[in-house]
């Protein structure tokens, strides 16, 4: 047997000591994820127990979630920290339809929430964090946060920068800042629903401009900025959604100088930069035209609701404190205190870590999966971009009615014809069993021959 707990230097119920042990194991990396753990009765064994407490372990081991049962195959450790969903609409048995970064357990999300507010409570106490904070961080956590980015934009200072509560609040208030009822603003030809969201509730108009699969066209944006006279250009440089375009630094170079003649300002969403360090920002060849967002909600966790907003100066970061200060107030203070705790002790970065080598590791199983089909991925990214049969423009609708969600184009489209193709959220999958679940129903879909199809 692989994994014997030691539950004698324990207290509490022994079925409580043997879950305790587990996550103590799991923890020091003493159990791997996906390790297969003993049956019950050889647990209750080696251990010497009636097997009714073994058996209550186990439950209560899978309820925490750091445990799962496969059918006909055993028990084994998790490969992740995250519960199945509760709430999804009753036809759909996997959600791959939200961009969300996956949870693998070697992020420890669970232990490193809880030591964290330990820390925080012991330090200052928790109901330090109940009341009404500086709008945008205050200056300790706004210093902890630039010092942090300035790894990768190093024009990242306190007084240059603003704490909100996610990335969507910050595209809806510089929206509003930059732009009034009736103007136009650049996006790629496929971008962020978000911004479509946020542009159609200020009455702002969105012109796309063409890509290909190495990102936005310069040339075309060029002619779009001459042509429109846009109040910004809004773009996703790293890791596009939905495309995963990447945009190479000669192209980023080409961009700036467009944004700088056109006398326009970027709106640069870095959602997923700090998945591809290597890619560095648009805002580091034009910062003083560049309003650069980076959020936690796709390397860490979106509920967390935290995002950094690097201003282009600081008359500008005041314009945006009071502007966020007038819709929601503030970021959630005991969750911006969690983030900064994290980050100064290091620990943001390794959970980062975490993620990313999972979406390695998911995107490597896609691959495999998807062989002989037409798709744009990229190793770090939680979503693939994938084309779709020109004689199955539905298969979306087709997936969903077979209980697998992902998103056809035209969520993403802006202006012109919507392409066959399709977002897959690798990320949304709460493991790799799932994933493969997911794929496998994916590619039958994608084979199967529309005559086949019932028409009624």
């Amino acid at each position: 047997m692989d994994w014997t707990p030691t539950i004698s230097e324990l207290s509490g119920p022994r079925y409580q000591r043997i879950v305790e042990a587990m996550e103590a194991d799991i923890a020091a990396g003493r159990l791997v994820r996906g390790q297969q753990l003993p049956t019950q009765r050889a647990l209750a064994k080696a251990l010497a127990l009636d097997l009714t407490t073994v058996t209550r372990a186990y439950t209560e081991a899978r309820r925490r979630g750091i445990m799962e049962a496969r059918v006909g195959q055993g028990s084994f450790v998790s490969e992740t920290s995250a519960r199945r969903a509760v709430d999804l609409p009753h036809p759909v048995a996997i959600d791959l339809s939200m961009n969300v970064p996956p949870h693998p357990l070697e992020a420890q999300l669970d232990e490193r929430i809880i030591a964290g507010l330990d820390s925080i409570r012991a330090q200052s106490g928790l109901t330090a964090y109940l009341n009404y904070q500086p709008p945008g961080g205050s200056a300790h956590e706004r210093d902890v946060a630039a010092r942090w980015m300035r790894a990768r934009v190093p024009d990242a200072h306190a007084d240059k920068l603003v704490i909100f509560p996610g990335t969507q609040t910050i595209l809806f208030n510089v929206l509003a800042h930059l732009a009034r009822p009736g103007d136009i603003v650049l996006t790629e030809a496929l971008t962020f629903p978000g911004i479509k969201a946020a542009a159609v509730r200020l009455g702002i108009k969105l012109v796309g401009v063409a890509m290909d699969d190495g990102g936005i066209l310069p040339d075309a944006l060029a002619k779009a900025c001459r042509t429109h006279r846009p109040k910004a250009v809004y773009l996703i440089p790293t890791l596009h959604n939905p495309t995963t375009a990447t945009l190479s630094p000669e192209r980023r170079s080409a961009i700036a100088k467009i944004i700088r003649d056109a006398a326009t300002v970027l709106i640069e969403d870095d959602a997923y930069g700090l998945l591809d360090r290597s890619a560095s920002p648009i805002a580091n060849l034009i910062a003083e035209r560049t309003y650069l967002a980076t959020t936690l909600s796709k390397c860490i966790a979106p509920a967390l609701r935290v995002a950094y907003l690097v201003t282009p100066d600081s008359a500008a970061q005041r314009e945006m404190r009071m502007s966020l200060q007038a819709t929601v107030q503030m970021p959630a203070p005991l969750m911006v205190a969690l983030v900064t705790h994290w980050i100064e002790s290091g620990v943001a970065d390794r959970i980062i870590t975490a993620i990313r080598n999972e979406a390695v590791g998911r995107q490597q199983l896609a691959q495999r999966a998807l062989k002989g089909f037409q798709f744009l991925a990229r190793p770090a990214a939680h979503h693939l971009w994938l084309r779709l049969p020109e004689r199955r423009p539905d298969v979306a609708a087709d997936l969903l009615r077979n209980g697998l969600a992902i998103v056809a184009a035209d969520a993403f489209t802006v202006g012109g014809t919507p392409t066959h193709a399709a977002r897959v959220s690798l990320g949304a999958a709460r493991n790799r069993s799932e994933l493969t679940e997911a794929l496998r129903i994916l590619v039958g879909a994608l084979r199967q021959p529309a005559e086949t199809r019932q028409i009624v």
